[in-house]
């Protein structure tokens, strides 16, 4: 009985976040925060710092041994803290490592640091699939081997931090999705359902300053041609966030703040 339920049982996702044990070992990047990348404050969007967090990953895979050999990858959850606002015109400094892992998927830390004293902390749950078969494959050793190095957790295994609900007194909206919103296997990009939670936050009143944290889980895929709704509501001094298709929710997401 006790098993069943602590399998039930939402992970709880620590604060902060992992620290770098060998920053020698962190892949490096840095780039300018364009106006693309902005909200009308000058803020650095959600969904920008989602691409941000792509685009090193695939940068990441270049310069590691069999790394063109591990092309395919889906996002389970994102963690995204942000400490310090980044603001447009700001260069910033990423660095990517490994947390954990298991042989078919791994969690990467991703630190986003601005010459201005941003600061936004990351981690993504990440599971290797072979494209041609869509399913989750097993990650070679000799990619494998430097996570092992650097790791503690190699028998990493998937809980749920979130969970649907459908709330009473939830405001909801349609989300059309643009042909721009969708990859070349038909799935909607990662990135496009943190547009979601940013439209909920510029809807619904109250977004927190920062120090917040955003979780954001994919419970099933939304895509190309769905219809989808958004639902959102306050409560418990968080924000939650759904995107829902044919009345299953598909995307959940939480925003809340780290304010002691």
């Amino acid at each position: 009985m006790g098993a069943v339920a602590a399998a039930h049982r939402p992970a709880e996702i620590v604060f902060p976040l992992p620290a770098c044990p060998d920053e020698d070992r962190a892949f490096h990047e840095q780039w300018p925060v364009r106006l693309g990348d902005t909200d009308a404050n000058q803020r650095l969007r959600l969904d920008a710092v989602a691409r941000y967090l792509q685009d090193i990953g695939y940068d990441h895979l270049k310069v590691v041994d069999e790394g063109e050999l591990h092309q395919g990858w889906i996002v389970r959850r994102t963690v995204i803290d942000v400490l310090r606002p980044i603001e447009f015109g700001d260069q910033v400094q990423l660095r990517r490592w490994p947390s954990a892992l298991s042989n078919r998927w791994c969690t990467m830390r991703i630190q986003v640091r601005s010459e201005n004293g941003g600061l936004i902390e990351s981690e993504m749950f990440l599971i290797h699939v072979d494209l041609e078969a869509g399913r989750p494959a097993r990650m070679s050793d000799r990619f494998m081997a430097p996570m092992l190095a650097v790791t503690t957790e190699h028998r990493l295994q998937w809980r749920a931090a979130l969970q649907a609900d459908a709330a009473a007194a939830a405001e909801t909206w349609p989300f059309p999705l643009r042909v721009t919103d969708i990859d070349h296997y038909g799935h909607v990009n990662n990135a496009v359902h943190w547009e979601a939670v940013e439209e909920a936050l510029a809807r619904i009143p109250g977004a927190p300053a920062a120090p917040y944290r955003v979780i954001l889980e994919h419970a099933g895929p939304v895509m190309a041609g769905d219809d989808v709704l958004i639902r959102a509501w306050r409560g418990g001094g968080t924000l939650q966030v759904q995107l829902e298709v044919a009345g299953s929710a598909r995307t959940l997401a939480r925003v809340e703040s780290l304010s002691r």
